[in-house]
């Protein structure tokens, strides 16, 4: 620990690196379902609040640039059809999509843009170009500069538009891109080839105006057992990619690049390592994610996330376990304490409230 206070930049990039913290970082990343915030406010939330985190007085997470690195254009959005439970859309990556109305669910996909080669080269010809000037068009700079003397952690890359196994999974589907990696494994590494190529294209512009510090990498690869793709397909696919991601960042002085991907990493996670990742998240209880093995047994890489969110459904007593399992975590560091996931709504204002306060004490956030 450090004698001084630090600005949440120095104490998000000091934790991640392994260096002497003021303490710990809190977050409060994970928010609340739709529906569960409508309970909250059932339930007597002030009305005031108008977030889950402002009450509690948190530090800031890593707030990302708004600069393009998906489609560009993007598809506009479309309704397609609508029923008391049901709307059919396209969102912003060209794919059809059914949603629930009133209810919190994944989607059902149920048409992706990209069939084949033929199409795959007509989507990055009208849709990928890396050297789109409306990649840049907005206020980032102005931004970048606000949170820079505000002393945030700045970030590049965010879901849905950064990852080298999320734009397959987006452009293809799921099970189409998995097949695609033994049917057609040139169309895939053509596809992370492109993108990798045009975030990097995206963020070098970029950094030669504004101080940045993650690359993060939206992946959610994986499922509660393990990867959606064996190690030797991580290494032989992905693994080229994240090191030129992980060359960028060096070259630029920036020291963190983060990875989001749900369920189970730990069979891909080594490789993540030796490419250069050293931050992930959202470590799953429900996938057997105890960071205080995930601590003893990858030293250099830092977690955030790993509390079970489906504690907070059950009371105080409950929490408080929860809390203390994670402690020793927290002591060893490298370790950012948080839900491994978004908050669903049998979890009571009450119970949130207390896990957030909890929290703040133990990490020691004033």
């Amino acid at each position: 620990m450090t004698g001084s206070p630090m600005t949440d930049r120095e104490r998000f990039v000091a934790c991640v690196l392994g260096e002497p913290v003021d303490r710990p970082p809190y977050w409060l990343f994970w928010g609340p379902w739709a529906t569960t915030w409508e309970r909250w406010t059932r339930e007597g939330k002030p009305s005031a609040v108008t977030d889950h985190r402002s009450l509690f007085g948190p530090d800031q997470p890593p707030l990302a640039l708004p600069v393009n690195t998906g489609p560009c254009p993007r598809f506009d959005p479309v309704v397609f059809e609508e029923t008391p439970e049901f709307v059919i859309h396209l969102d912003s990556w060209g794919i059809k999509r059914r949603d629930f109305r009133h209810r919190e669910s994944m989607s059902e996909f149920l048409e992706f843009p990209v069939l084949d080669w033929p199409t795959w080269e007509e989507f990055k010809r009208e849709r990928l170009n890396p050297n789109d000037p409306a990649r840049l068009a907005g206020d980032w700079r102005k931004l970048g500069a606000e949170w820079m003397n505000r002393g945030y952690p700045i970030q590049l890359g965010d879901f849905p538009d950064a990852g080298i196994f999320g734009p397959v999974r987006w452009l293809l589907g799921d099970e189409e891109g998995l097949v695609a990696f033994h049917t057609a494994p040139d169309l895939v590494h053509d596809i992370m080839n492109h993108m990798t190529t045009l975030y990097l294209t995206v963020f070098e512009q970029v950094v030669r105006e504004i101080r940045v510090d993650v690359i993060h990498l939206w992946e959610d690869m994986c499922f509660r057992s393990g990867p959606l793709i064996s190690p030797r397909h991580w290494m032989e696919f992905m693994g080229p990619h994240y090191r030129r991601i992980r060359r960028f960042a060096d070259e630029h002085g920036i020291p963190v690049v983060s990875v989001d991907t749900d369920g189970n990493p730990s069979m891909i996670a080594s490789h993540m390592v030796d490419c250069g990742v050293n931050l992930l998240f959202p470590m799953e209880v429900a996938a057997d994610c105890d960071v205080n093995v995930w601590r003893a047994q990858r030293p250099t890489l830092a977690l955030m996330g790993g509390i079970d969110k489906r504690v907070l459904a059950r009371g105080r007593a409950d929490i408080d376990r929860e809390l203390e399992r994670i402690r020793p975590a927290i002591a060893q560091g490298r370790y950012i304490p948080d839900l491994d996931h978004l908050i669903p709504d049998d979890v009571s204002w009450t119970n949130y409230y207390y896990y957030a306060s909890r929290l703040k004490d133990i990490v020691g956030a004033v």
